[in-house]
């Protein structure tokens, strides 16, 4: 019969005679006399090298036991279970590696860790990766390649701080497209229509609207002289042709599809603009530039004050800081946080019971409920987004940018061609100088980004009328409409002046996005800013961190260095604009 190990004389009612079987605390009659308690039996023992507690225990007796003699266990006559542990932790001891090899292990092992941490966010950054490509092709549209060329024929390469102040506008511009559109679900174009006044929601829908159509002249200039280039087509055909880029449109891209086809639209997006970048390495192996003058040409010189460098450095910067890119950035982020909130959904619907969870849909133009991001979307989401932003946009743009001015500095400046330097001139300068297929390479350039250029500004379109007027269309009626306003005036001037007066009105188109930059940046600026505009409310699912206040919301809106710094860009824009329209006016650039 089993009874307790202590006895008492009284027993207190409702005392259990019959301990429960896993009670490791009991013993019987049976188990070496009372002697060992079952814990610390050989069958039922906690292994020391799996237990700290036990292990820390075996070897404080290791150390301080030797030479004494054998401490009894509790109530029984023999150590027994004691040797049997200070046993095992002397055979462990006899197999421990030297302290030198045990540090290079552990250190071998932080190695191996710290790769796999890497591996983690790197495969994580994977799936982020695209919109900053579309975002980079507005940057290197056939605008651009006017403006630097412009730019590096006359004042060689002195140029080039004004291609990387752009960089840095745009990249930080972008971010705020990022967190605009991160945080409140909303594009740029929507946040205007929902909190500004209808007659002020209208002016920017003008100045965002005229800012695509001069884009859009841009890109049918720049693909008819392409196709000029490469063969043969009359300027005035050539215009007439680069609406057959709607097709491209209609075939691959579907907005409001799954993720796996906005991916491959994203990734053929990318191989134009990888397609650009290789063109342009080749270009630049081929030509001979002092590397000190190209690095001495990203610092700051008097240069800038001219009236004409002035007036080419707003081309430059209306081409790189693109008014429509600001809609498209905002506009562009919400998949990938559509679907990290659609898998938590479906996870907690699978955790309970398979309740269904809506998301409200964000593609419901016109809708009273819109989409709005959870704090857990934004957290794992808004820094990736802003870092593959900034890579594509340091990497790719900027890169492109500079060689396209870094090209023309070493090839026209000084050049009897230099007045006057436009893509024909260009073309034909590298074709005889270094080899006729870099005139080719050049041309082909142009030609793909003319028409990657090109789909993405029907995107940002789309959005801009969709935003702010609630104008649904397909992108390739869009594409149709902002094409044939585009195309009336690249044929007139085509047919009128050929190709000198295409280049004017292609840098000239440039200079006028830089005129519009200070419009559409303010309320970017200004919603980004305020805290009734960037704040998340914190669900009752009790996911995504951050201190919500007294409403339950989390406050995201820009810290007063950001805003700082932003108010500092805006300026500077708005100073550029307004010394060129003064330069303009007096007649001197």
């Amino acid at each position: 019969m089993n009874c307790p190990s202590r006895v008492d004389p009284i027993m207190p009612d409702g005392y259990n005679q019959n301990p429960n079987a896993l009670n490791a605390d009991a013993t019987t009659r049976a188990d070496l006399d009372h002697v060992a308690n079952a814990r610390l039996r050989q069958d039922h023992r906690i292994d020391p090298s799996t237990d700290p507690i036990a292990l820390e225990q075996v070897e404080q007796n290791t150390e301080e036991g030797k030479g004494q003699s054998w401490p009894k266990a509790e109530g029984g006559k023999g150590g027994v279970a004691v040797r049997d542990a200070e046993a095992k932790a002397d055979s462990r001891a006899a197999n421990e590696v030297p302290s030198g090899a045990g540090k290079r292990r552990g250190f071998e092992t932080r190695i191996v860790n710290g790769c796999k941490k890497v591996g983690v966010v790197l495969r994580k950054y994977a799936k982020f990766v695209g919109p900053g490509f579309m975002v980079a092709v507005a940057y290197i549209d056939p605008g651009n390649y006017a403006t630097d060329v412009a730019a590096g024929a006359s004042f060689r390469f002195k140029l080039l701080f004004i291609v990387l102040m752009s960089n840095i506008f745009a990249i930080f511009l972008q971010s705020l497209c990022i967190k605009l559109g991160t945080v409140t679900g909303m594009d740029l174009a929507e946040n205007c229509k929902a909190h500004l006044p209808p007659w002020l929601n209208y002016v920017l829908y003008f100045f965002a609207e005229s800012a695509i159509i001069a884009t859009d002249i841009a890109e049918v200039i720049g693909t008819a002289i392409a196709l000029n280039i490469l063969i043969k087509v009359p300027l005035v055909a050539g215009c007439a042709i680069s609406i057959v880029d709607v097709l491209i449109i209609l075939v691959f891209y579907r907005p409001s599809g799954s993720m796996r086809a906005l991916r491959a639209f994203e990734i053929f997006v990318m191989f134009l603009v990888l397609g650009v970048v290789i063109c342009f390495c080749f270009e630049l192996s081929k030509i001979k530039a002092p590397v000190g003058d190209v690095f001495h040409g990203y610092v700051p010189s008097s240069t800038l004050i001219q009236s004409q460098a002035l007036y080419q450095a707003c081309g430059i910067l209306g081409a790189t800081v693109m008014p429509h890119s600001l809609y498209l950035g905002s506009g562009i982020v919400q998949p990938r946080l559509r679907e990290f909130d659609n898998a938590q959904a479906q996870q907690a619907a699978s955790n309970t019971s398979n309740v269904e969870i809506d998301i409200p849909d964000s593609s419901s133009i016109g809708s009273d409920v819109k989409y709005r991001p959870s704090l857990a979307a934004i957290q794992a989401c808004m820094s990736y987004s802003i870092v593959e932003l900034a890579v594509s946009l340091f990497t790719f743009a900027l890169f492109v940018n500079s060689a396209i001015l870094i090209v023309a500095g070493a090839s026209l400046y000084d050049h009897p061609e230099a007045d006057g330097a436009d893509l024909f001139s260009i073309h034909a300068l590298l074709s005889s100088s270094i080899a006729p297929v870099a005139g080719t390479l050049f041309a082909l350039a142009l030609l793909l980004s003319g028409t990657s250029a090109g789909i993405v500004c029907t995107i940002a379109g789309q959005i801009v009328s969709e935003g702010q007027l609630n104008w649904s269309l397909k992108p390739w009626l869009r594409r149709l409409i902002t094409r044939s306003i585009s195309i009336t005036p690249s044929i007139i001037i085509a047919a009128a002046v050929g190709r000198e007066g295409l280049g004017r009105a292609l840098e000239g188109s440039q200079v006028a996005l830089s005129v519009i930059l200070p419009f559409v940046s303010a309320p970017l600026i200004w919603f980004t800013c305020r805290g009734k505009y960037m704040k998340v409310a914190v669900r009752g699912d009790g996911v995504g961190g951050g201190e919500a206040g007294a409403d339950g919301c989390v406050q995201m809106r820009n810290h007063w260095v950001t805003a700082a710094f932003a108010v500092v860009i805006w300026g500077v824009i708005v100073v550029m604009n307004v010394a060129l329209l003064v330069l303009v006016g007096m007649g001197v650039a």
